[in-house]
């Protein structure tokens, strides 16, 4: 793969509900000229709230139009998005106008640092409006999924939806900092709503990458098959970088993390990390949208692919 960098959308600043960040990217084509960008902003206390960015199919740096208000607040205290919430997929239904939004919330523990899990926000009027599907998460923790069943990607394909996602049971102390371990993980519903409480793993954690952790899974399907894009926590970079596997049908992968070739900058605003990555083709030409460094705190990266 080839890949040639763009520039920056910047972050939007439009209340006190978007100081800052414009976090995991999810890009989705409106009509033939321009792509949504749903995002998490967070506020001056670093709580995030999921809006979005309409931005130009043939220049996605120019932007066409940004929401004022976050499209879903906070849960209520004691609920799992009660500290934030990070909008991860974004799904057409089989009922015209119906969305289904895959988002995962943020609950601080005690003992731990953080739980994060999935909800599920449904639109009626093509992503205009949201409201929750319910107050608990879809994607509840299990006994092989104790913290962590979040990050989902989501298809619709032919009558089901599958999804993509990260989970994990464990901590580790690195350097003095209590970091997460977690994998990537595949399940399949038939409303997108219930889905079971163990995912298949997908993705295993490779010792000899120095990995401890794996970001927002994206899957995108092209004529050659299933591309997995997602970010890569490495213990010696305390920061993530870039991988991609392929499959014939979206279960068994092969990883070709070094053929991505979309690493950091030598400076500048991507120069400490690179994460999130998430690909978009419009009309044969293949965008990426991905964050930076401090978890997208500048805006959205974008590249475009040279080589198809």
């Amino acid at each position: 793969m080839r890949w040639r960098k763009l520039g920056l959308i910047p972050a939007p600043r439009v209340g006190e509900w978007a100081v800052s960040h414009a976090m995991t990217p999810t890009p989705m084509l409106l009509d033939d000229e321009r792509i949504r960008l749903y995002v998490s902003c967070r506020d001056s206390q670093g709580i995030g709230r999921p809006g979005y960015l309409d931005v130009s199919a043939a220049n996605p740096l120019q932007v066409l139009d940004v929401c004022q208000r976050p499209l879903l607040d906070i849960g209520r205290p004691g609920t799992f998005d009660e500290n934030g919430l990070l909008v991860c997929s974004v799904v057409e239904t089989e009922v015209p106008g119906r969305l289904y939004m895959y988002y995962v919330g943020f609950e601080l523990g005690m003992q731990i640092r953080y739980r994060l899990l999935t909800g599920i926000a449904i639109s009626e009027d093509g992503g205009e409006t949201w409201r929750r599907w319910r107050e608990t998460p879809a994607l509840e923790r299990s006994p092989e999924e104790l913290y962590f069943r979040g990050g989902p990607c989501v298809l619709r394909e032919e009558g089901r939806y599958r999804m993509w996602y990260v989970a994990g049971s464990q901590w580790l102390e690195l350097e003095g900092k209590s970091m997460p371990v977690y994998e990537l993980r595949y399940l399949e519903s038939a409303d997108g709503l219930h889905w079971g409480s163990r995912g298949e793993a997908c993705l295993p954690l490779d010792p000899q990458r120095d990995e401890h952790g794996f970001g927002r899974p994206w899957v995108l399907r092209d004529e050659q098959g299933y591309q997995l894009h997602y970010s890569v926590r490495r213990r010696s970079l305390a920061a993530y970088r870039l991988g991609v596997a392929m499959s014939a049908e979206g279960h068994a992968w092969v990883r070709r993390d070094e053929e991505l070739n979309l690493d950091v900058s030598a400076s500048g605003w991507d120069s400490e990390a690179i994460m999130y990555s998430a690909p978009l083709i419009w009309r044969g030409r293949t965008y990426c949208f991905y964050n930076g460094n401090d978890f997208g705190v500048d805006g959205i990266g974008v590249a475009v692919r040279e080589d198809a």
